[in-house]
C-alpha cells in the first residue's frame, strides 16, 4: 500500500533523512522507532506531504503521490495524527470530529456510533470545548477524527506521549482492533518499545536520519533495538 524509496530531506545544510526505504502493506502495523531528534516526525510529515521531499519517491497503492499536497493525500485514504494532537481547541468534540470527514462529500460525512464505542468518553462530552478535556481525552478525539475519514493508512505520531497509562491501554486497544480488522495499515511512531512491540507486525529503527535496523516482531526484544532507543 505504501512503498517510500531513497527519501531524503534536509533542515538548512543539515542531512535530517538520509535514504529512506519502508512499506507498509495492507492490514499491517509497522512501528518507527529511535530517540528524539533522529528523524522521525519529520519522516512522517514527507509521508502526509506536510514537508516536500527533497529527494525519493513516495506510492500510495502504486500511485506516486510525492509531489501531492497534504489535503490531495487525505483525499486518498491517508490519515495523519500529528504529535501534540493538534485538535481545534475552540471547536466541541463533535465539531472537531466533523472536521475529520473534511475530505468526503457532504452527504456521507454523517457522524458514525462506531466511533463512540471506540472511544466512550468522546460521546459523554460531545458538546464540549476540546481545549477543556485532558491530554489523554484530546488524543483519543484526535484519533477518532482521523478515523471518521475512512483511511486505508492512518499515520500516529508518538499517540502515548504524555498520557495517562488507562488512556495508553485504550488507545492500545483501538490499534489493536484496526490492526485485526485487516483492512487498513498502520505506521507507528513510538519511543516506548514495550508498547510497540506488542502492536506491530514490523518495525524500523531510525538514528540520525537512517534506517539501522529493521525486521519482523520477534526481533524487536534483541540487544541491537534496545541500543538505539536508550538515552
Amino acid at each position: 500500500m505504501l512503498q517510500v524509496t531513497r527519501l531524503n530531506q534536509y533542515y538548512g545544510s543539515s542531512h535530517t533523512l538520509r535514504g529512506i526505504d519502508l512499506t507498509l502493506a495492507k492490514g499491517e502495523c509497522l512501528a518507527l522507532l529511535g530517540r528524539n531528534g533522529v528523524g522521525k516526525t519529520t519522516l512522517l510529515k514527507c509521508l502526509m506531504g506536510v514537508l516536500p521531499a527533497a529527494g525519493g519517491k513516495v506510492a500510495f497503492n502504486g500511485r506516486d503521490i510525492t509531489r501531492l499536497t497534504p489535503h490531495e493525500r487525505a483525499a486518498l485514504g491517508i490519515a495523519y495524527v500529528p504529535q501534540g494532537r493538534e485538535i481545534f481547541a475552540r471547536l466541541t468534540v463533535e465539531e472537531n470530529l466533523m472536521m475529520g470527514m473534511a475530505v468526503k462529500p457532504r452527504a456521507k460525512a454523517i457522524l458514525r456510533d462506531d466511533v463512540f464505542q471506540l472511544f466512550p468518553v468522546l460521546k459523554e462530552m460531545r458538546q464540549r470545548r476540546g481545549g477543556d478535556l485532558s491530554g489523554g481525552q484530546q488524543q483519543q478525539l484526535a484519533i477518532a477524527r482521523a478515523l471518521l475519514s475512512d483511511p486505508q493508512l492512518i499515520i500516529l505520531d508518538e499517540p502515548t506521549e504524555g498520557i495517562q497509562p488507562s488512556i495508553i491501554k485504550d488507545i492500545g486497544r483501538v490499534i489493536r482492533m484496526l490492526r485485526e480488522r485487516g483492512d487498513i495499515a498502520i505506521l507507528l511512531c513510538e519511543q516506548y518499545f514495550d508498547f510497540a512491540r506488542e502492536l506491530a507486525d514490523r518495525f524500523l529503527v531510525l538514528s540520525r536520519g537512517e534506517v539501522v535496523a529493521s525486521g519482523a516482531r520477534e526481533d524487536m526484544d534483541g540487544d541491537r533495538v534496545r541500543r538505539h532507543l536508550a538515552v
